[in-house]
């Protein structure tokens, strides 16, 4: 089996692309409050053991076969008080939120679900029910996948277009992508952009989610004590950020809340302050998630491009064969090796066949160093260079020199090979023609293991090139 590292730690890399917020905004901040009361883990929902996750109940503990009464007033708080304290806060600053509804709790609050749609908030889905995905078999996480949108289409009266799980499984955001139905899902928590995931045919919007900007700290730990500690690290993101959006790097905050948390008089207190520092700054756009899911997918729509992690041994052979001058063994050896999303740009297929020259026997190395032509020699100035070189000596001028010159060079290589055994290789993209000559008479003293290691650096360093002419 060839091996393929499923998981992206490339990203955008360095070339961030500029989100282009709407009215030049160098920030999005977006807010968003989860709606699991109703659908926690209660024996009342026929669930084994009472929950235990995000309360105030300190290690609180699953009971199995019995209610939690206590936990079960927990959450009751954040329908009964905490959701509104948060609806008359939103409402009066006019910011619209984004509601991960669980399904289920959702089709036991129909008034604050009207509040939410009175207020014009986003209502996603937040699952079928406020529980661990993680151990479902795949065929009964696809079920209760739909599910959550059949029951979630009933209370609300149109489907969720966002989708976040929390709690989820390895097989999740596949699953959900499947669906084909969802703008964006925010089960990642790996980017300050939103960005595309190609999932079979569909190319699924992902908008990022946040664990760090987000009152279920006060739960966990470490975490928040007061509602300040909270509100000062909000502030310290948006001020970083919002500078970086200022130097051309518009990026988006999501701030994460829990209406039976941040609900709570001392732990709003915070978020008031957040909300307050923000509103002093210009350039800033507080949308709903489907909002920057639908300026993504205009301005930064998905483009399928050759990927080389997905290339066939014979296709990344086509591809990066000549590489390394007239030795195709290399990308051989380099597509069997654990390739995956980031090696799919120039800096990622050079490790690849870098470590396989690396790693080749001397007599290897050799046959590479040999596979280079003389600079200015005779394949030169009879056209029988590779395109690649070709190219490469043309752009230090090495294609159009005076007769005396290419004697010069004519002497230089005869000599060098007699003493090292192999030509003299040099990536002449670093140099002109005087910077070549100067090095060559430098180098043609060194030892020959010294010039064995410097040929096989300037391989690399030419092949560094040729990967960047035809990769981001």
């Amino acid at each position: 089996m060839v091996k393929r590292y499923p998981r992206d730690m490339r990203g955008y890399g360095e070339n961030t692309p500029n989100a282009a917020w709407p009215n030049k905004a160098k920030i999005a901040v977006q807010f968003v409050l989860n709606y699991e009361e109703g659908g926690e883990n209660c024996t009342l929902h026929g669930d084994p053991a009472s929950e235990a996750f995000l309360s105030d109940i300190p290690g609180a503990a699953p009971w199995q076969g019995q209610r939690h009464w206590n936990m079960e007033s927990v959450y009751e708080y954040g329908a009964r008080a905490g959701f509104w304290r948060l609806h008359r806060l939103f409402t009066g600053v006019d910011i619209p939120l984004t509601m991960y509804g669980v399904a289920t709790a959702l089709a036991r609050s129909p008034e604050q679900v009207q509040a939410m749609k009175n207020a014009n908030w986003e209502i996603a889905s937040h699952g079928l029910k406020w529980v661990e995905h993680k151990d479902m078999p795949e065929s009964v996480e696809r079920a209760a996948i739909a599910e959550a949108i059949k029951l979630h289409t009933e209370v609300v009266g149109s489907a969720p277009r966002g989708w976040y799980t929390g709690r989820c499984s390895e097989n999740t955001v596949r699953l959900v992508a499947e669906t084909g139905l969802f703008d964006y899902i925010s089960d990642t928590y790996d980017d300050d952009l939103p960005y595309w995931l190609e999932v079979a045919d569909r190319d699924q919007l992902i908008i990022p989610y946040t664990l760090e900007a987000n009152d279920m700290r006060f739960a966990t730990a470490p975490g928040w004590v007061t509602g300040q500690d909270f509100g000062q690290y909000l502030i310290d993101s948006f001020d970083t950020l919002y500078s970086e959006g200022g130097e051309g790097r518009p990026a988006m905050m999501s701030v994460g809340l829990h209406c039976r948390l941040i609900g709570r008089p001392g732990k709003i207190a915070g978020l008031k302050r957040f909300i307050e520092h923000i509103q002093k700054h210009d350039n800033v756009w507080c949308p709903r998630r489907v909002d920057i899911a639908k300026h993504w997918a205009t301005l930064h729509p998905h483009s399928r491009k050759e990927r080389p992690s997905q290339m066939s041994q014979e296709r990344f052979v086509e591809q990066f064969g000549s590489i390394f001058e007239h030795s195709p063994w290399i990308a051989q050896r380099a597509w069997e090796l654990e390739l995956g999303s980031a090696h799919d740009c120039a800096a990622g297929v050079h490790s690849a066949l870098s470590r396989i020259f690396r790693t080749a026997s001397a007599e290897e190395k050799h046959g590479v160093l040999i596979a280079h032509p003389d600079l200015a020699g005779k394949l030169a100035a009879a056209g029988e260079l590779t395109a690649e070189s070709t190219s490469e000596q043309a752009s230090a001028g090495l294609d159009y020199l005076t007769s005396e010159e290419r004697s010069h060079f004519t002497k230089l290589n005869s000599d060098y090979v007699a003493k090292h055994g192999f030509p003299f290789i040099i990536a002449v993209r670093d140099h002109d023609k005087a910077s070549i000559l100067a090095a060559f008479d430098q180098r043609i003293n060194n030892t020959r293991a010294i010039e064995f290691e410097e040929a096989c650096r300037q391989v690399e360093r030419i092949a560094h090139f040729r990967l960047k002419d035809i990769l981001p």
